[in-house]
């Protein structure tokens, strides 16, 4: 009460007129409706406090202890850990290891590192994931797209700050860019990745792969000479120029992708010609990176086996430290930072959308749900602690993923597998990579980022849902040949998001009409009292049973048979459907569109009349001397020219909020100025405005601060009978329809018990249309010899019926039906009302000689 005074003291002092609690009250409610003769009790519906909006806000203690929990999602499981469960992690992680280290090693070409870092990265990534991982099949570690990205950073880097190696730019980069994610993660904003439209994924992966294999190809031919960081045009172009100083790096490049290619496709065949060895083809084709590059491995062995470094016969690793040779302290510093801030947006984006999106996507394929917040964190994580041991970036891979998934992995704990087989090579295998050839890794990454280009079967099915998208497709794809990664990825994104603020911003509802339909199956109509289709049910609990009230736009622009005819239900009232929700990017917009189309379709209720032309408004020019003076001739007021008389007055606009969710003060502000607009249109009257189908309570909230929900007074202040038409249900529990014919059904088995107390149901057959029983106000006993002759029969039981919606909002409605219901009885009210004022000030006008006017025109 204190607070009470002490808030209504500082309002008077700051001149806030406060709103009464209850701005709307009815008494015919109370003793005069159906429904409060059915219910005890009456629903008033409190609107929410700002208290109940910041207790929401505010964790409880088990919340904070399950968010501590979900930071480490392997403590549901580990503990249920069993032997089936290690050996399919052995066979995945095995060959998961056997699969990066050849590729860690070639995308460290692409970073423009030495091949060990790739070998680092693809350690820590699979070492640390399983801790926070959600997915039993991701792999992180170095991909193709973030390499190249990484790499072109790298060389940027050499220009701005040339006294800093490598690597301590790409280990900077990786800390900055994993320090953000997880941020983004450790608040449980993971949904910020939705924001990125499948059609800029795809114009993100094809572009970055066409990127990453046009420029491999010089390395794959040992042509040299220019810069293959330029923009993939300009690096084809100088690689057809460069032909002629193709080298032998041509022989162990384009041989080795052609086996490739060969291996997977013999495998590929085997496995669907003879299904029984369809697991053997899988594991042979997983593994052909491996064979392949042990071949040439092999073969580069051979033919530079004891040449000294300079006389090599094609171009090799040479020496690869054994070890971790790298591992330190990160070097960060502020002059490190300021150079890379401005390329932590596209990394950022690249590190997370390959991850979220293949990590969703074999999350559907088998049947578990990711969390988009804690894979954020496992790629923080790994990328914060990476750079200690040496490592640079790294994110989820599609290829591997693919390979774990089909090799039967059973649980995150196959990234240590795959740790231990990493481990193995960086300490046992480095005198074996001094061989490998440069060219069959650039084979290698082709052949990897071949799978990553958007086939064009695909492109077709984006065209037959959204042609739109296809073009943004087409868009994103040619500036990242043309320019870079990260210029087709601000393209995209920009572009979807474009596309997506202009269909907000130019969002128009659709005007509803109603049809009444059937549902017919096999030529018969469910609900017509048939037994065999009784068991659909019928949903309307009204007397036509078969037949319910649909709304369906006007203009059929959903598809709808054309046959069918619509109109306004009413004349005068108007269902507007919001179709893009109902927010201050589009509030302008779509009810413009609304006032158009009712203007086009009514007539003003008084026409306007002016003592003098010159009072007339300048934007109301209003009808021209020739037609005012015709009008004159044939005796017809002013203030009546260029109306058409065969239109209705506006009566009543009933909203549908099913697509509204939230409003703010821009879009109630202009529904204000809509209803002013519309009751100066509609004067002396006023429009009713009903809303339907509201599902947030806030928007309710909202919309009765700003007088919406409950009826308006007439101008002259004098309020009238308001017919409060609301829809109502039976509750559960003992008073249900399901108990009532459950007690039915026993007292026929039992025998109705003398003496017995029951509630009478002698109304029940009266309100059959609303679908209840009425409850009587009182109890009597049962006599088996009643009057009405049926002895021993059990009387029916009462069923008690409450409001779905509140009383004290009585022009908020639970569907269209019950707002159209509810705006039509009240224009009818309204018309009797009228007509029994016209018969009553009729005759004393005439009595007292005064000149009268139509009363239909200031009240149809």
């Amino acid at each position: 009460m204190a607070a009470a005074q002490v808030g209504q003291f500082l309002a008077k002092s700051l001149g806030i007129k406060l709103q009464k609690r209850e701005p709307y009250e009815d008494d015919v409610t109370r003793g005069e409706s159906v429904l409060s003769r059915q219910s005890g009790d009456t629903f008033v519906e409190e609107l929410p406090s700002t208290a109940d909006y910041l207790a929401g806000l505010v964790p409880s203690g088990s919340q904070i202890q399950d968010y501590l929990i979900s930071l480490f999602p392997f403590l549901s499981w580990i503990g249920y850990y069993n032997l089936q469960w290690l050996i399919g992690d052995l066979v995945a992680g095995i060959t998961i290891g056997a699969v990066v280290v050849p590729q860690g090693m070639a995308y460290a070409n692409l970073a423009n590192l030495p091949v060990e870092f790739g070998l680092y990265s693809s350690f820590m990534g699979v070492l640390i994931y399983w801790f926070f991982a959600t997915s039993k099949d991701i792999t992180i570690g170095p991909v193709a797209v973030m390499s190249q990205v990484t790499g072109g950073i790298v060389a940027d880097m050499k220009i701005a700050l040339p006294d800093v190696p490598g690597h301590v730019i790409a280990s900077a980069l990786a800390i900055l860019a994993g320090s953000i994610v997880i941020f983004i993660g450790l608040i449980r904003c993971g949904w910020i990745v939705d924001l990125i439209s499948l059609t800029a994924l795809s114009a993100f992966m094809t572009g970055s792969a066409i990127n990453i294999a046009v420029g491999q190809i010089p390395t794959m031919m040992g042509i040299t000479g220019f810069s293959t960081r330029d923009a993939p045009y300009l690096v084809f172009i100088h690689t057809l120029q460069g032909l002629p100083r193709t080298s032998l790096d041509a022989a162990m490049g384009l041989s080795a992708l052609a086996m490739l290619y060969l291996i997977r496709g013999i495998c590929s065949w085997v496995a669907g010609r003879w299904p029984k060895h369809q697991r053997l083809a899988f594991f042979l084709s997983t593994l052909r990176t491996v064979f392949v590059i042990l071949l040439y491995t092999l073969i580069s062995y051979l033919v530079n086996r004891g040449l000294p470094e300079d006389e090599v016969k094609f171009k090799i690793l040479l020496h690869v430290p054994r070890g971790f040779q790298n591992a330190a302290v990160p070097v960060l510093n502020q002059r490190i930072a300021s150079n890379l801030i401005g390329y932590l947006p596209a990394t950022v984006i690249v590190l997370l959308i390959e991850h979220i999106a293949i990590s969703k996507s074999f999350g559907r394929v088998n049947n578990y749900r990711i969390d988009p917040s804690q894979e954020m964190v496992a790629i923080g994580v790994t990328n914060m602690l990476g750079p200690f041991l040496g490592g640079y970036a790294a994110t989820g891979s599609f290829s591997r993923t693919a390979i774990k998934s089909k090799a039967g992995v059973r649980t995150p704990f196959a990234g240590v597998i795959t740790a231990c087989v990493v481990l193995l090579a960086i300490y046992a295998l480095p005198t074996v990579f001094y061989y490998i050839s440069s060219a069959s890794l650039s084979a290698v990454i082709i052949h990897a980022v071949g799978d990553l280009i958007t086939p064009p079967n695909t492109v077709y099915q984006f065209w037959l849902v959204s042609p739109l998208e296809v073009v943004i497709f087409f868009v994103g794809v040619i500036v990242t040949v043309f320019s870079t990664i990260e210029n087709g990825i601000y393209s995209t994104v920009c572009l979807s998001a474009a596309m997506l603020l202009f269909r907000i911003l130019r969002a128009r509802g659709r005007f509803l009409g109603r049809v009444k339909v059937t549902s017919v199956l096999d030529d018969n109509i469910i609900g017509d009292g048939q037994q065999s289709h009784s068991q659909y049910g019928t949903f309307t609990g009204s007397a036509e049973v078969p037949h319910r009230n649909v709304f369906l736009p006007i203009t059929h622009s959903d598809g709808s048979n054309p046959e069918i005819e619509l109109d306004n239900p009413y004349p005068g009232i108007f269902i507007y459907r919001f179709s893009e929700g109902f927010n201050y990017p589009n509030a302008s917009h779509s009810l413009e569109y609304m006032v158009q189309y009712v203007f086009s379709r009514t007539r003003r209720t008084s026409p306007d009349q002016y003592n003098r032309p010159g009072d007339r408004p300048w934007n109301d020019p209003g009808p021209s001397r020739r037609k005012l003076k015709a009008a004159a001739a044939a005796g017809i007021e002013a203030g009546a020219v260029g109306i058409d008389t065969s239109l209705p007055t506006l009566k009543a606009v009933i909203l549908d909020f099913s697509s509204v969710n939230h409003v703010d003060i821009t879009s109630v502000q202009q529904m204000i100025d809509v209803r002013n607009q519309l009751d100066r249109y509609a004067a002396p009257d006023v429009v009713d405005w009903h809303i339907a189908c509201i599902t947030n309570r806030w928007t309710k909230r909202a919309l009765v601060s700003a007088g919406f929900g409950y009826p308006a007074e007439q101008p002259s202040g004098v309020r009238r009978r308001w017919k409060s038409i609301f829809s109502v249900a039976e509750i559960g529990g003992s008073q249900s329809a399901a108990a009532a014919a459950e007690l039915e059904v026993n007292e026929k088995e039992l025998g109705n018990p003398i003496g017995r107390k029951t509630i009478r149901a002698s109304d029940a057959e009266a309100s059959l249309g609303l679908g209840l029983a009425k409850r009587g106000s009182g109890s009597e006993d049962v006599d088996p010899k009643a009057k009405d002759g049926n002895a021993g029969r059990s009387p029916r039981v009462g069923i008690r019926a409450v409001a779905v919606h509140g009383l004290n909002r009585p022009l908020f409605h639970v569907d269209l039906t019950s707002a159209l219901q509810s705006a039509i009885a009240n224009v009818e009210a309204r018309h009797e009302a009228d007509s029994e004022a016209e018969t009553t000030v009729g005759p004393v006008q005439d009595l007292l000689d005064t000149p009268t006017t139509a009363a239909s025109t200031f009240h149809q």
